[in-house]
């Protein structure tokens, strides 16, 4: 769930930045994602169906995914469309919404499960320097003048 709510951070959205980590069988991540896709990426080369070699393959059937907030209808269409098995979420705070009764519904006939994700701890901290203590920030300024 970390790094679904890392990748919110990506999101340029103004009303609502979410993030997603699918997982495969071994709980290993397999793809990242947030809402709002970069400028200039073509589907030719991020391609989203089955590959033929298996390693070279993005194809999300039967994993799951982990999402910051419960997806809308049109999320839980893509979702349903790409195989993912379980809906793991965090938070449901819109759940009287129209779209998102219409969400669980295409869930429920769709046979995708969705849970609500309970955190064992309040915070995550990041600490760059559990890495490597000796490295210290730079301005921009200075990597670009070389220092």
């Amino acid at each position: 769930m970390a790094v679904a709510f890392l990748s919110a951070q990506r999101s340029k959205d103004p009303n609502s930045q979410v993030g997603a980590c699918i997982t495969n069988s071994e709980n290993k991540i397999v793809g990242i994602g947030y809402n709002g896709m970069p400028n200039g990426c073509k589907d030719s080369e991020l391609p989203w169906g089955r590959a033929e070699d298996w390693l070279d393959s993005k194809y999300p059937y039967g994993c799951k995914i982990y999402v910051a907030l419960f997806p809308c209808n049109e999320c839980a269409k893509v979702i349903i469309q790409t195989g993912i098995r379980e809906v793991v979420y965090y938070s449901d705070k819109y759940h009287k919404k129209p779209t998102m009764v219409a969400s669980k519904k295409l869930l429920n006939l769709a046979g995708v499960t969705y849970r609500q994700y309970i955190p064992k701890k309040r915070q995550i901290t990041i600490d760059f320097t559990s890495i490597d203590p000796d490295v210290h920030p730079t301005s921009n300024k200075e990597i670009l003048n070389g220092l």
